[in-house]
């Protein structure tokens, strides 16, 4: 029923972003024999793939953990293994290769992925162990970049999970993409909203254009919700701001009821964020109506917010619109004074204007 939606709390379950750092097990599955499917002729390998099998060989009976906080695989370990097969070895390649790439075979020691569709980028990061993660990502093509694990989650989901802006960064600028979708329709962006990682947000904004960012921003989440709809969900203000200035459309409706943002902080009682969107009169549309025909003000007068409804009013919203079930906000009213007070009798007219209900 429309009035019973107008007026009852509407929240959008949860969309906690699951990081899957709780769900890695069993890390490294027989690596040493995935390598040797991957680099090819035995007889053609360095001193870094020695070095890389010894190192696996050594933590081959240690069941590698890769869940945040655990210690089956530690950040010495990480290190070690990483630095075996990179560090020693991808400094001769870049000097010797023109192209300044990794040789397949150094590839091939970079990609190898878990059972858990991880890469050793997805655990230096789980880990935060941003050196490894800086140097991961300026070796890794950028196909590698976007690789997704199992919970279709990136480097730069992750990256942002963890709010770790410079890493971040990193990605951003060696072109990791933006748009990708883990498991829950969340690209990096809806989950630096979702947790309120301002700084992760503006890594992955500050340097790209606004038409560019138009896909990411307009992307919705498999509830529906776009970033803008998830940051006025949580009440960020912040992130609200610098998805305003970034362009985003005031004005798109998320895909299940058809709220704007606008309905979803007039629902919260967020007297903060409906006045930060109603400063934007010129591109928030006031009256933008629900699925169900409800706009802002029905949604207020039906919660009985006669300060968020003052607001509303103060930005011109219609009085007297009508939803699907031909209410108007003035018919949810329920004899709030307060809210009566905001709405003239038409019938009631003295020298031709309206007169409006008093509180007494």
């Amino acid at each position: 029923m429309a009035s019973g939606d107008c007026k009852k709390d509407y929240r959008m379950d949860d969309n906690r972003t699951d990081s899957g750092i709780d769900s890695y097990r069993s890390i490294l599955k027989d690596a040493e024999e995935s390598y040797g499917k991957l680099a090819g002729d035995p007889a053609e390998d360095s001193d870094g793939a020695d070095k890389f099998c010894s190192s696996i060989s050594s933590t081959a009976d240690e069941r590698m953990d890769s869940a945040y906080g655990s210690s089956s695989l530690t950040v010495d370990s990480l290190s070690e293994i990483v630095e075996d097969c990179s560090l020693s070895t991808a400094e001769e390649t870049l000097s010797s290769t023109p192209t300044g790439g990794l040789s397949e075979q150094e590839e091939n020691f970079l990609t190898i992925i878990t059972e858990d569709g991880d890469t050793i980028l997805h655990l230096a990061i789980i880990h935060e162990d941003q050196y490894f993660a800086h140097q991961l990502i300026q070796w890794f093509p950028k196909d590698v970049l976007d690789i997704q694990n199992n919970l279709y989650q990136t480097p730069l989901h992750l990256a942002t999970y963890l709010s770790l802006p410079s890493v971040v960064q990193s990605l951003v600028e060696h072109g990791a993409s933006l748009e990708l979708q883990d498991r829950d329709g969340n690209t990096p962006l809806h989950v630096a909203c979702q947790h309120g990682w301002v700084e992760c947000a503006t890594s992955m904004t500050g340097d790209i254009s606004p038409s560019k960012l138009v896909p990411v921003l307009e992307t919705q989440n498999w509830k529906g919700l776009t970033c803008l709809h998830v940051a006025s969900l949580n009440r960020h203000l912040q992130l609200v701001k610098l998805l305003m200035k970034k362009g985003a459309d005031l004005n798109i409706q998320e895909g299940t009821s058809g709220k704007t943002a606008l309905h979803l902080a007039v629902e919260q009682h967020d007297l903060l964020l409906v006045a930060l969107l109603l400063k934007q009169s010129a591109d928030v549309d006031v009256d933008a109506a629900m699925f169900n025909g409800c706009t802002p003000l029905h949604l207020a007068v039906g919660r009985q917010d006669a300060a968020v409804a003052n607001l509303l009013c103060q930005a011109d919203a219609d009085k007297m619109v009508r939803n699907t079930e031909n209410e108007t906000p003035l018919d949810l009213a329920d004899g709030n004074d307060d809210i009566l007070a905001l709405f003239p009798f038409d019938d009631i007219q003295i020298s031709g204007r309206s007169v409006v209900a008093m509180k007494f």
